[in-house]
């Protein structure tokens, strides 16, 4: 499936298919975790020029750190990659390498953790990110910055096994609901 989608996404847009981004893991230690690329190749430049002509999509991006209606997605997949969180499935190899778990706080871009008071990035140093966590069945996109950092510390406070397998249950109706995602 991922080799189809890569494709896909070639043939769409040019560039690579796979987008590799610096961020934060356990500890601090910066990790290179790995996504289908669902955005044009140009997409920062895209990016500035769309808010600077758009305040509300300005303040958006402050708030959320994402954009609803994303002018930068690759026409025909970028959508359908991100609703279901196809394009996150490449970091299957981030958990086999170690660099993630299944479950657990999402990495963030470096720009967001720098936003972050000083206590709440200390805390999700205690614990390798995940691919599916508390945030991703709890609203997603809905969310704003302030209300993933909630989740992640309501999370990490109060780790379990068996939290753990909930959260693991309930990540593919999440998906298949689509609910916050964008």
């Amino acid at each position: 499936m991922l080799v189809a989608l890569a494709v896909a996404i070639r043939r769409a847009s040019p560039g690579p298919a796979l987008f590799r981004q610096v961020r934060e893991g356990a500890g601090g230690r910066r990790i290179l975790v790995l996504k289908l690329r669902t955005m044009e190749v140009d997409a920062e430049a895209a990016l500035a020029g769309h808010l600077a002509r758009t305040p509300a999509a300005d303040d958006e991006w402050r708030r959320y750190r994402r954009l609803a209606d994303d002018p930068r997605l690759i026409p025909r997949w970028g959508r359908p990659l991100r609703r279901p969180s196809l394009d996150e499935l490449p970091q299957l190899w981030n958990v086999v390498r170690g660099d993630m778990r299944l479950v657990g706080p999402r990495p963030l871009e470096l720009e967001v953790l720098d936003r972050f008071p000083v206590e709440d990035r200390r805390l999700r140093w205690c614990a390798r990110p995940g691919l599916t966590g508390l945030w991703q069945v709890s609203g997603r996109s809905d969310l704003d910055l302030d209300g993933l950092r909630e989740l992640d510390r309501r999370y990490l406070h109060s780790w379990s096994f068996g939290m753990d397998l909930r959260i693991l249950r309930a990540t593919p109706r999440a998906l298949l609901s689509r609910e916050g995602a964008f």
